[in-house]
C-alpha cells in the first residue's frame, strides 16, 4: 500500500470502501489482498483478523472451511472468531438454519491435538451462541460432519489444495481403467465441483466490505 498506492489492488479496494463498487475481486497475492482489505475496509467489530472461507463439497451440503489460508498462525480467540464469522456466512448466505461448527483435529476427544486445539475446543464448547459438534477428523469432512470447519490458515490451505488435487487424481485412475476396458465415461462434470479454475474465488470474511480472493 505504501510502495504502490496507485496499484489496481489498492485502487479497487478504495473504490469498494467509497461505495463506487459493490465488491472487489483480485487474482493477486492473498497476503496483499488481506492486508489492503484489512487496512482500507477495516475489520468488523470484534474481529482481530479476517479469514478466508472456502466451500468444500461433501456427501451432503457443502462445508465452509475457515481459515483457508489467510492466517498461518492463530490463537484460540482467533479461531473462535472464525467460528462466528463462518456461522453467520453459512446461515445468511448459504441458508443453513443453525450451522454445526466443527474443529479440525487429529482425534475426536477434547484433549486431542496441541495446546491451541485443546484450548479452542474448550472455548467453543463454552460458547452458547454456537452449535459446536466437537473435533472433526479429516476423514469425516466428506461425510458432512459439520457445516463450518474451523482451523488455522496453514492447515486449511493444505487441506484445500489436497482436496482440489485428489479428485483429479482419482478421476485419472478411473478414466485409465475405463479407457483400457474401452468403455466411454466422462468424469469432467463429476469433478468440476472441485476445480479451482471453475470455482476460483473465496470471500475474505471479517472486513467491512466484500473482498474476494482467488484460490
Amino acid at each position: 500500500m505504501r510502495r504502490k498506492p496507485d496499484s489496481s489492488m489498492v485502487r479497487g479496494i478504495r473504490l469498494q470502501k467509497d461505495g463506487e463498487a459493490d465488491a472487489f475481486i483480485s487474482a493477486g497475492s492473498t497476503g496483499a489482498v488481506m492486508a489492503s482489505s484489512l487496512f482500507t475496509l477495516r475489520p468488523l467489530a470484534g474481529v482481530d483478523r479476517p479469514t478466508i472461507g472456502a466451500l468444500f463439497p461433501t456427501a451432503g451440503p457443502p462445508c465452509l472451511v475457515v481459515d483457508a489460508g489467510a492466517n498461518v498462525d492463530c490463537k484460540p480467540k482467533h479461531l473462535v472468531q472464525f467460528a462466528h464469522l463462518g456461522r453467520v456466512y453459512s446461515r445468511d448466505v448459504l441458508g443453513v438454519e443453525e450451522p454445526r461448527i466443527g474443529l479440525l483435529n487429529i482425534g475426536e476427544e477434547p484433549e486431542k491435538g496441541n495446546e491451541i486445539a485443546v484450548e479452542t475446543h474448550r472455548l467453543l464448547s463454552a460458547d452458547e451462541h454456537l452449535d459446536f459438534v466437537g473435533n472433526v477428523e479429516g476423514r469425516e469432512i466428506v461425510r458432512g460432519a459439520c457445516d463450518v470447519l474451523v482451523t488455522d490458515g496453514f492447515s486449511g490451505n493444505v487441506l484445500l489444495k489436497f482436496y482440489e488435487s485428489v479428485a483429479r487424481f482419482i478421476g485419472g485412475l478411473i478414466q485409465k481403467e475405463v479407457t483400457e476396458s474401452k468403455v466411454e465415461l466422462d468424469l469432467d462434470r463429476a469433478f468440476r465441483v472441485l476445480d479451482y479454475a471453475e470455482y476460483g474465488g473465496t470471500p475474505l470474511l471479517g472486513v467491512n466490505g466484500v473482498s474476494i480472493i482467488r484460490r
